[in-house]
């Protein structure tokens, strides 16, 4: 009996790991829960005979069937202390957008937890103070929508105002996001230099997601930051604080 707990226990994790994403990998599911890959084929086929709707696909992986769900989450009184700190840290970020969906989320999250856990994220959260940002600016309000084009693959227009007070209008290919000292920063392709840049939300003052879609740019984020380390290797880096990061100055707008 002993030894069906922890598996009982990675039957579970496994479900929700389906539920997550798309598609995971048996490689995926392994190197997550240590264990071989021979053993998540056994796992599969037992959560297969259980009634759970898994379907395989070839050379890719695995996946739930779409319009299947399990019963609400159950979560531990770490799991939920976790939540209830990411909810600090997030209520002083500058994205307004950021802030105001995550409240949204962790309320629904709230709902479903224990009756004794909610008196307890509830004393929690009176005893957490994130001091960054003590004034609660808010710089931003584009993180989410931005997100949604890069999935989408949406075109965007914008208007800009770089650090040199310099207005342009963009047309631009939404990539990937990165936060640092407190910013995001939006790496694009920009139409009208023909280039990835990097576009500092804060910057942005007007935007307009667009009807049509572009081509999915055929590399990783970490394949891109690789070559432009390699690039900008000998460059000094400058703090945001001073003006730009060492990355947003050398893709200038």
């Amino acid at each position: 009996m002993d030894k069906e707990k922890p598996r009982l226990a990675r039957l579970t994790a496994i479900l929700i790991q389906l539920q997550s994403k798309r598609i995971v990998t048996a490689k995926d599911i392994a190197e997550k829960h240590n264990v071989s890959v021979r053993t998540v084929y056994r796992d599969i086929r037992t959560l297969e005979k259980s009634g759970i709707p898994i379907v395989t696909e070839e050379g890719k992986g695995y996946s739930v069937m779409d319009g299947y769900k399990i019963p609400p989450v159950m979560f531990t009184q770490e799991e939920a202390n976790a939540l209830i700190t990411a909810e600090q840290l997030i209520r002083k970020n500058k994205d307004q957008s950021l802030t105001e969906q995550y409240e949204s989320a962790i309320t629904k999250i709230k709902s479903v937890l224990k009756y004794t856990q909610k008196e307890k994220t509830e004393l929690l959260s009176n005893r957490i103070q994130v001091r960054n940002n003590r004034e609660n600016e808010k710089t931003s309000e584009y993180l989410i929508q931005l997100q949604s084009t890069i999935s989408n693959y949406q075109t965007v227009k914008i208007n800009y105002l770089s650090l040199e007070n310099k207005q342009s209008q963009r047309e631009i290919e939404p990539f990937a996001l990165y936060t640092t000292q407190e910013n995001w920063v939006l790496i694009a392709f920009c139409r009208l230099k023909k280039d990835f840049r990097a576009f500092r939300l804060d910057c942005i003052q007007k935007m307009q997601v667009l009807e049509n879609h572009f081509e999915p740019h055929k590399m990783s984020l970490q394949e891109y930051l690789e070559k432009c380390s390699e690039k900008y290797k000998n460059t000094p880096d400058i703090p945001l604080a001073q003006g730009q990061s060492t990355f947003a100055l050398n893709h200038k707008t």
